[in-house]
């Protein structure tokens, strides 16, 4: 069932992700900006990992992954987690950057499309080394 939720909320990004039209912003419930998840707000990552993996389902559950700022704190807390998570980030931040430079060209959709599969393969990865799950 996991996995299923996953796949909804990636089907979801990628689809918002591939329009032709602009959709028009989405205020957060409190009326601002949510704010972009810190490591340094996180907890000690015991086991490490966890927090990577948390602010990905974070990142995931909310649609922000293309939002400034997101992969960046995603990559910046797998500094402490083993390798397969931080292997998965890189992988993550190599398709945003990807897609962000791609921006307004023909290649866009396929770009951010590859942002939710790098999303997709590292929640994967969080759920097999059950440091966290997405839904």
């Amino acid at each position: 069932m996991n996995r299923s939720l996953c796949v909804t909320a990636l089907a979801a990004l990628l689809i918002a992700g591939c329009s032709s039209e602009s959709p028009a912003p989405v205020a957060s419930p409190a009326g601002g900006n949510a704010p972009v998840p810190s490591p340094s707000m996180a907890p000690i990552d015991e086991p490490p990992g966890t927090n990577t993996c948390k602010l990905l389902v974070a990142a995931i559950s909310g649609a922000t992954l293309m939002d400034p700022g997101v992969v960046r704190a995603i990559v910046a807390a797998s500094s402490t987690a083993d390798a397969p998570v931080a292997d998965a980030a890189t992988r993550l931040e190599t398709a945003y950057t990807a897609a962000t430079t791609a921006s307004g060209s023909p290649d866009e959709p396929d770009r951010v499309a590859a942002v939710s599969k790098a999303a997709s393969d590292m929640a994967t990865v969080c759920d097999e080394s059950d440091l966290a799950t997405v839904g």
